[in-house]
């Protein structure tokens, strides 16, 4: 899972003005990515996740404790930060400048929550985008196996929670 920090430590020469993120295992459309950057440049929105639960979802691509814990993790972070997302999912556009800020530092399971509460308490212009969503190729590491399930359960309430404040 070098993904984000390998973005932000590995920059080729000039920096982005927007970096997208998506899962490299199928289960994102990378063809839909124009619906994410474009309201970041036309709009003036700083992020835009992309939404697994707006849009269409092949049978089985999103499993029930993924579904369960998404619900959860939204509905903690809208009480909490006061910001309404449907998603979690890793689909995702930001403005570059906005993300350097955002000073992330989970490695791991939490690093799409912990991106949309820190840009939620920096006061940044969010907002989603429905995304096509279909069955990984492999098995997943998270919601594929039943510790993979709790390890990332725990770190996506742990980082909510820490971060209030």
């Amino acid at each position: 899972m070098k993904g984000i920090h390998y973005a932000l430590s590995k920059p080729a020469g000039e920096r982005p003005g927007i970096i997208v993120f998506l899962d490299g295992d199928y289960s994102d459309h990378p063809g839909e990515m124009r619906s994410l950057v474009r309201p970041i440049i036309e709009d003036g929105f700083d992020m835009i996740i992309g939404s697994r639960t707006m849009g269409a979802r092949e049978r089985g691509a999103l499993l029930p404790q993924a579904l369960f814990g998404n619900a959860l993790a939204t509905t903690l972070i809208k009480w909490l930060y006061g910001v309404r997302f449907t998603d979690l999912g890793p689909f995702r556009a930001i403005r570059f400048d906005k993300l350097l800020g955002l000073g992330m530092s989970d490695m791991t399971y939490g690093w799409t929550v912990e991106m949309q509460i820190k840009a939620a308490k920096q006061g940044l212009r969010c907002g989603e985008a429905p995304v096509s969503y279909r069955k990984r190729i492999g098995v997943s590491k998270v919601t594929g196996t039943l510790g993979g399930t709790v390890k990332a359960g725990y770190k996506i309430l742990w980082t909510i929670f820490k971060n209030i404040g």
